[in-house]
C-alpha cells in the first residue's frame, strides 16, 4: 500500500564521478509531452469516482477546464525590436470559489501544462478547505535572457491580456517559476491602472508595501515542514535521526531546507540545474545559498562535494524531497529511488507511472497537493487581509498556516490509514468530494442560464 509505515534506511550516498548535470533532465516539456502530462494528472480522478461514487455530472465538468484563454503578449525589447510572446490563463473549476493560482515565465510553457497545473491547483484549495478553485497562468519564454525592464513590460502586457478575467472575486494571479513579489507589484499597478481603482486582492504574493502577507515568501517550504512533521510523528521518527536529500534549490526549496535544518534534520544533498553537492554531516544550508549567489551555481559551493542531478535522486536517505519541476520520477528513474520516503514541493515532480512504481515497493509519498499548499493558504490569508484593510503580524501569520494545514493534513492522513489507501490518493478523495459537492449543490442545469 505504502502509505502508513516506512523502512528506516541507513544514509549513504551513492558514489559519484564529481561530475555535475542538470537535475530536470527528465523531459523538456513540448506541447506533446504537456498533453501527456495532462492525461497523466486526469488519469488520477478515474479512482476517486470510482471510491467515492461521484456524480456523473461531477465528473463531467472535472474533466475539463471551464475556461481556458491564450493570448499573445507583445513586449517592445530593450533593442527596439518587438516580440510577441504565447501565454496562458487557465480556470480549471470555480464551483468552491474564484481561481487562484501562480503565473509562471518559462520556455517551456504551454497550454497543457498550464491546464495540469490549474487542475493541480484546483484539487490542493478543496484538500486544505480554502474557498478558491483552480487557476494558472504562464507565458512562454526564457525570463533569465530579460532585462529587468522588458520583463517589467512583459509582466504588464500580460495583465492587459487578461484583465477582463481576473479580479478578486473571479481569478487571482501569484507568484510562481521565475516570477516574485516584484513582478507581482508591476502587476497590480498595472491592473489598478487598468480598474481605475484600488484593488490589492486582485493579485497576492505582492511586496509588504503594496499589501503583501508577511511570511508569504517562506510560507511553501514552511507547509512542507509542517507535513513532514505531521507524518515523522506517526512514524516515531525524530528529526535528528532523518536525513533528507533536497533537489531544488529555489524559493520553496531553500526555505524548506534552512526551517529542516534548524528544526533537526540532516541535509545532506541539495541541488539546481546546474548540480548538486552532497555532505553525510549535513549541509550548511544558508552558507551554501551565499555560494550559489556570489558564484552563480550552487554545484560549485564548497559546503560539500559535487555530485550530479541524477545521483542526488538515487541517494540512499530517509526522506527525497522533491522541490524543483514536472516529471522528475518517471518510468525509466524510479527505480534507482533508494529513499525510505517521498515529500513533493514541486507540482507534479512524479509520473503516474513512478508513483504506482513506489507504493509496489511500500515507499510513502506525502503528496504535492497537500505538502506544497502552504503558499496558497498565505496567499488566502494575503487576500483577507487586503479584503478587511488589515495587516496580520508574522507570528500570527504562521500560526494559523501552522493550524489550518495541520488540521487538513492530519485528515489526509488518518483517512490514508482507515481507507487503506496511499496518501496522494487519500487527498484526491478529500479534495474531490469537496468540489464535487459544491458541484451538485449549484444545481443540475449549468447551461440554462
Amino acid at each position: 500500500m505504502g502509505s502508513t509505515k516506512s523502512k528506516k534506511h541507513k544514509t549513504k550516498a551513492k558514489k559519484s564521478s564529481a561530475k555535475t548535470s542538470p537535475t530536470n533532465a527528465p523531459q523538456q516539456l513540448t506541447p506533446e509531452t504537456g498533453a501527456a502530462l495532462f492525461e497523466d494528472a486526469r488519469s488520477r480522478l478515474e479512482e476517486v469516482f470510482k471510491a467515492l461514487d461521484i456524480h456523473p455530472d461531477a465528473q463531467a465538468r472535472l474533466m475539463q477546464p471551464s475556461l481556458s484563454l491564450q493570448v499573445s503578449v507583445p513586449v517592445r525589447m530593450d533593442d527596439g525590436s518587438l516580440k510577441a510572446f504565447p501565454a496562458w490563463r487557465v480556470q480549471y473549476d470555480t464551483s468552491l470559489g474564484p481561481a487562484k493560482g501562480g503565473v509562471r515565465f518559462h520556455p517551456d510553457v504551454n497550454q497543457h501544462e498550464v491546464t495540469t497545473l490549474s487542475f493541480w491547483m484546483a484539487v490542493k484549495c478543496a484538500v486544505v478547505g480554502l474557498p478558491y478553485g483552480g487557476g494558472k497562468g504562464g507565458v512562454q519564454v526564457d525570463a533569465k535572457a530579460l532585462s529587468s525592464l522588458e520583463r517589467e513590460r512583459l509582466a504588464r502586457g500580460y495583465i492587459r491580456a487578461i484583465a477582463d478575467i481576473m479580479g478578486p472575486d473571479r481569478d487571482i494571479p501569484a507568484p510562481d517559476v521565475n516570477t516574485d513579489a516584484t513582478v507581482m507589484g508591476w502587476m497590480i499597478d498595472e491592473y489598478e491602472h487598468i480598474l481605475r481603482a484600488q484593488a490589492p486582492a486582485a493579485i497576492t504574493g505582492k511586496p509588504l508595501s503594496l499589501g503583501g502577507s508577511p511570511g508569504r515568501v517562506e510560507a511553501t517550504g514552511r507547509g512542507a515542514l509542517t507535513v513532514l512533521d505531521l507524518w515523522a510523528e506517526r512514524e516515531e521518527r525524530q528529526p535528528e535521526d532523518t536525513t533528507l536529500a533536497v533537489q531544488g534549490f529555489g524559493n520553496a526549496a531553500y526555505h524548506f531546507a534552512r526551517l529542516a535544518s534548524q528544526r533537526g534534520y540532516r541535509v545532506v544533498a541539495i541541488s539546481d540545474s546546474s548540480g548538486a553537492i552532497y555532505n553525510a554531516d549535513g549541509i550548511d544550508v544558508d552558507a551554501a545559498k551565499k555560494d550559489k549567489t556570489q558564484q552563480g551555481k550552487l554545484a560549485k559551493s564548497q559546503q560539500g562535494k559535487a555530485l550530479s542531478g541524477d545521483d542526488l535522486l538515487a541517494l540512499e536517505v530517509d526522506v527525497l524531497v522533491l522541490a524543483a519541476l514536472e516529471n522528475q520520477l518517471h518510468r525509466d528513474n524510479v527505480g534507482n529511488v533508494k529513499a525510505g520516503a517521498v515529500l513533493e514541493i514541486a507540482n507534479g515532480p512524479l509520473t503516474s507511472d513512478a508513483d504506482s512504481a513506489l507504493e509496489k515497493r511500500g515507499v510513502p509519498v506525502l503528496p504535492d497537493v497537500v505538502a506544497n499548499t502552504g503558499g496558497v493558504i498565505v496567499s488566502y490569508f494575503e487576500w483577507l487581509q487586503n479584503r478587511a484593510g488589515e495587516t496580520w503580524k508574522e507570528e500570527e501569520v504562521h500560526q494559523r498556516l501552522d493550524a489550518r494545514l495541520g488540521e487538513e493534513a492530519k485528515r489526509v492522513l488518518q483517512r490514508a490509514e482507515k481507507d487503506q489507501v496511499t496518501y496522494r490518493q487519500a487527498a484526491y478523495r478529500q479534495g474531490i468530494e469537496r468540489i464535487a459537492e459544491a458541484i451538485m449543490a449549484r444545481g443540475n442545469c449549468q447551461d440554462c442560464r
